[in-house]
């Protein structure tokens, strides 16, 4: 029998240690402020009658892509409400609107970060990589020392699990923008800050959006593995069910968790490929937008 052995488990678990003796009050602060923000945005989805957050909900799916959209978002909640699992949607819907807010946030500098940077570029793609193929039921174990059972172990493994793709994208995005226009807002005289916001953000956009869409879409496939660890909503009924090997609520509680999916898909995914899409913005007026002010615009000649 072999007898070497790489102690890297040894060496995770003292590092969590150290972290839980060391900064067990600033985890205990970011614990809190999670659990706020998602109580928060929880009162808010639970406190109104559904009826009243289903026409949110539905105006703004027909503000994204019109009214087909709108009517099937509106079948679709009405579904919901008519298996009784509603209260479980709108807090899995805070938990992912919260987790999402949080990874993007963290994403999208993430990405322009390595976008501009090829030595954070370098250095973020296989942490990138490390996130992504490391089975999500291994950041609970963490989570749950540093936060322990709640709402936030879940909110922090689904941010881990789910920020990959937004920075990406993102990195992606900006990366492709013409580089003839970047060197076009040069030429005029506008700074890299300048020429970031109004000319790689803006053609960039659709690409960043479908990270936000990926980012919403990964967050909502850690429902389940989030109720395992006590965050309740559609997850925890779904564990319910296979603890009890209860078919019809293992089949209503992921009926709903597909139909918020398909929801937030399609609205993200409008937002993303139909309105934040450049069709009112031409090449050279993004470029006049990223000239300073008291430059003066270029003499055509023949």
């Amino acid at each position: 029998m072999n007898e070497f052995r790489l102690p890297l488990g040894d060496v995770a678990e003292a590092v969590i240690d150290v972290l839980t003796d060391a900064l067990g009050a600033l985890f205990d602060v970011i614990r809190a402020i999670f659990a706020g923000f998602y109580d928060l945005v929880d009162v808010i989805l639970s406190t109104p009658p559904f009826w009243a957050v289903i026409v949110v909900i539905a105006a703004i799916a027909w503000f994204a892509k019109g009214w087909k959209l709108a009517v099937g978002t509106l079948v679709g909640l009405l579904v919901i409400v008519g298996v009784d699992q509603w209260a479980n949607a709108m807090d899995t819907l805070a938990l992912v609107l919260v987790s999402s807010a949080i990874a993007v946030v963290i994403a999208i500098p993430l990405g322009i970060l390595a976008a501009r940077n090829d030595v954070a570029s370098r250095v973020i793609r296989p942490i990138l990589d490390f996130m992504q193929t490391m089975p999500a039921f291994v950041y609970l174990i963490p989570a749950l020392i540093l936060f322990r059972v709640g709402v936030v172990p879940g909110i922090v493994a689904t941010i881990v699990f789910a920020m990959a793709p937004g920075v990406r994208l993102t990195e992606l995005g900006i990366r492709g923008v013409d580089r003839e226009v970047v060197e076009a807002g040069h030429a005029f005289g506008s700074s890299p800050s300048r020429i970031l916001r109004q000319i790689q953000l803006p053609l960039a956009m659709p690409s960043i959006m479908a990270g936000v869409n990926q980012v919403i879409m990964l967050s909502l496939s850690m429902v389940v593995i989030a109720g395992m660890v006590g965050a309740g909503g559609l997850g925890g009924d779904v564990v319910q069910s296979l603890t009890r090997i209860d078919v019809g609520l293992g089949f209503e509680a992921g009926l709903s968790v597909v139909i918020l999916a398909i929801v937030l898909d399609r609205i993200t995914g409008a937002f993303g490929g139909g309105r934040t899409k450049r069709s009112f913005r031409s090449k050279r007026a993004d470029v006049a937008a990223a000239r300073p002010a008291d430059e003066p615009a270029p003499v055509a000649t023949t």
